[in-house]
C-alpha cells in the first residue's frame, strides 16, 4: 500500500522560503513520476510541479516557474519542494502524488495516490 507523508508546511511572510518534504513507502519510488499539487479553499487541487522517474526532468506550472523548485532523493524515497519568493497567493494546502508505474508527467489529478497534505500559510 502506497503511504507519502508530507512536511515542511507552515506561515511565513511575503518574500519567503519554505522547503516541502515527502516520504514514500509502499512503492519502488525510482520507478515513479512524483508530483506537488496544491488545493486553496474554495478552489480546485491544481497542480504544481513533476519530477519524471526516468532522467528526473521537472515540469512546473506557469504561476510558479522560476520560483518553485522540485528535486527527488531517490535513496531516501523522498520528494522536495523548495519554494522561494512566496506570495499570499501561494497560500493553500500542499500535496505530495504519485502517478502510474512508468508513466510520463501528468499535471492531472486523475491516476494518482496521495499525502494528506501540509498547509502552507504567506501572509502581505
Amino acid at each position: 500500500q502506497v503511504q507519502l507523508v508530507e512536511s515542511g508546511g507552515g506561515s511565513v511572510q511575503a518574500g519567503g522560503s519554505l522547503r516541502l518534504s515527502c516520504t514514500a513507502s509502499g512503492l519502488t519510488f525510482d520507478d515513479y513520476a512524483m508530483y506537488w499539487f496544491r488545493q486553496a479553499p474554495g478552489k480546485e487541487r491544481e497542480g504544481v510541479s513533476c519530477i519524471t522517474w526516468s532522467d528526473s526532468s521537472t515540469y512546473y506550472a506557469d504561476s510558479v516557474k522560476g520560483r518553485f523548485t522540485i528535486s527527488r532523493d531517490n535513496a531516501k524515497n523522498t520528494l522536495y519542494l523548495q519554494m522561494n519568493s512566496l506570495k499570499p497567493e501561494d497560500t493553500a494546502k500542499y500535496y505530495c502524488a504519485a502517478g502510474i508505474r512508468w508513466s510520463q508527467c501528468q499535471l492531472k489529478i486523475e491516476n494518482k495516490a496521495w499525502g494528506q497534505g501540509t498547509q502552507v500559510t504567506v501572509s502581505s
